[in-house]
């Protein structure tokens, strides 16, 4: 049931989730829906929108499926995407 409501909750106010991850964790964030790349990456850190330039970008499926970053990387899968990118 708390799912279900999360899912309504994030629809009925527009909003998105999207995941970073490093070595020994993994974060789940917050932005509008149809947010542009700067704006997602200011959620993180004001100064990550001020200076941003690209996002590395791949599929969760991908990353499952390759097991890494760098599987990910190798087999073609990992976009670089700029300012106009939408989250």
């Amino acid at each position: 049931m708390i799912p279900r409501i999360i899912k309504t909750g994030y629809n009925i106010l527009d909003l998105i989730y999207f995941f970073t991850a490093g070595e020994d964790e993994v974060k789940c964030w917050t932005v509008r829906k149809d947010s542009k790349a700067p704006k997602a990456a200011g959620v993180i850190h004001s100064d990550f929108e001020r200076g941003f330039i690209c996002a590395e970008v791949m599929r969760y499926d991908d990353f499952i499926e390759h097991g890494s970053e760098a599987n990910v990387k190798s087999e073609g899968k990992l976009r670089q995407c700029g300012k106009e990118y939408e989250v």
